[in-house]
């Protein structure tokens, strides 16, 4: 009788234990929370998916002509596109 205690003790701790370890296990990928340090609350890239609770918003047009204008810097749009872009932008405000 004293053994079937003894089993049940052990096996309650360990139960314990174990499922301190797991509470934070998340089924399915992905990160473990929005507020976690690992992942940005804000949405930089096109292909990034919003969490479950993050607040979506839009980037202010100040940013845009930064974006716009670190674009047309790298090279990847040409001057007539980085104008083209900036008065569509200025024209949408």
């Amino acid at each position: 009788m004293k053994k079937t205690y003894l089993l049940l003790l052990i096996g309650l701790a360990a139960a314990i234990v174990l499922t301190g370890c797991s509470w934070d296990v998340r089924f399915g990928g992905g990160p473990k929370s929005a507020n976690s340090s690992s992942t940005n609350n804000s949405l930089t890239k096109n292909d990034e998916k919003p969490v479950v609770g993050q607040q979506v918003t839009s980037p202010t047009l100040g940013q845009q002509l930064i974006d716009l204008q670190k674009a047309k810097d790298s090279g990847a749009i040409t001057d007539a596109e980085y104008q083209a872009q900036k008065a569509k932008l200025l024209e949408n405000k």
